[in-house]
């Protein structure tokens, strides 16, 4: 008799149990799915930059099961390029990609989350922002806009650019207009040129017809596909402008804040792969491109001279420490800034720099 009642009561139970996983499963497959917008400022599907936003797009909606759909607009698709910030604070996308130095009008501190004329590299970069304190000041920067930003790619030391002419002394960069944003326009303003600031995809045809005499953009593996090797004769190095360039994630803070908490730890943790997987493509790529560039195009790929880049050094300087002064938001994070950059070269010197300097001995 015990053992007849077990066995009913033991199936009853797996009945139970069974109704209950699958009452489970239905609520989760018919819970109403979430769908963001991500407008961008690049062209859609441009290689490394747009595909990057492709990717945490991909991400989210993967690593949610789906519970998050992410859908990418390109520039022009819903706002133009520099109008993307706008965008999600107010809420016409939920998320958006780009990068922070194009929000300097809005506070001069969000270009210190870019790129910063001799600053740091991409490594670098995501030390002080993940374990130096600067992932909290970005929030802090955002927060009174209704935004919420996370580092979301990285570009790794960019080019200097390409120009319709040598440069051999600083002199030679008076009257030059470049497109060239952020910080490092204003030192190649300090410098007696013409920074403009342009959408990537507005470029090569500002370069092509003389709009420009010269310009950055990212590097071999971007220059290649816009096809700047057509529009202008001289390819230098070092990005000294751009030594790591964060691209930042821009999260509506309403629409964020509406996620269940494993939701949230999702989008934020996806942002954390795609900026290890786009510094890791661009480590890649950008020797490929730049064996075509010099091979198949034949361009000519120049250092800056030494005293050039001294001169520019010493111009970055000053243009930081005079920027450094514009609000106190904007001092709080040059402080945390240089106070980490002085402490990370120190051991930079002795690991990397050290290894590649013997490596290429």
């Amino acid at each position: 008799m015990k053992r007849r009642h077990f066995i009913k009561t033991a199936a009853s139970s797996g009945i139970i149990a069974a109704t209950s996983l699958t009452s489970t499963v239905a609520n989760a497959g018919s819970a109403k799915k979430i769908k963001w917008k991500m407008v961008t400022t690049w062209p859609k599907n441009f290689p490394g930059l747009g595909t990057g936003a492709n990717n945490l797009a991909k991400l989210i909606t993967q690593m949610s099961g789906g519970r998050i759909n992410v859908k990418v607009y390109g520039a022009k698709e819903i706002v133009p390029s520099f109008e993307v910030f706008d965008a999600v604070s107010r809420g016409t996308a939920q998320m958006g990609h780009g990068a922070a130095y194009y929000w300097k009008g809005k506070t001069q501190a969000s270009q210190f989350f870019a790129a910063v004329p001799f600053g740091l590299t991409a490594q670098e970069m995501n030390g002080w922002l993940y374990h130096g304190g600067g992932m909290e000041l970005w929030r802090e920067t955002y927060a009174d806009f209704g935004l919420i930003p996370a580092a979301a790619g990285n570009t790794g030391v960019q080019m200097t650019g390409w120009f319709n002419k040598e440069i051999k002394t600083i002199s030679d960069l008076k009257g030059l207009k470049m497109r060239i944003p952020g910080l490092g326009g204003e030192v190649l303003k300090r410098a007696g040129g013409t920074p403009v600031n342009l959408p990537g995809g507005e470029i090569f045809s500002s370069l092509k017809t003389g709009a420009i005499d010269a310009t950055e953009w990212v590097g071999p593996y971007n220059d290649l596909a816009f096809g700047l090797h057509k529009a202008a004769k001289f390819y230098y190095y070092p990005g000294w402008h751009e030594p790591g360039t964060t691209l930042e994630a821009l999260i509506n803070k309403e629409a964020f804040e509406a996620l269940p908490a494993d939701l949230q730890s999702i989008v934020l943790n996806a942002c954390k792969v795609a900026n290890q997987d786009m510094i890791s493509e661009y480590t890649t790529r950008n020797q490929q491109a730049l064996e075509t560039l010099v091979t198949k195009h034949k361009v000519k790929v120049l250092k800056l001279p030494d005293d050039v880049l001294a001169k520019l050094q010493s111009l970055s300087d000053e243009v930081i420490a005079e920027v450094a002064l514009t609000d106190k938001m904007t001092q709080k994070v040059f402080k945390s800034f240089k106070t980490y950059r002085d402490q990370v070269t120190k051991w930079s010197n002795i690991s990397e720099l050290a290894y590649l300097t013997s490596r290429q001995s």
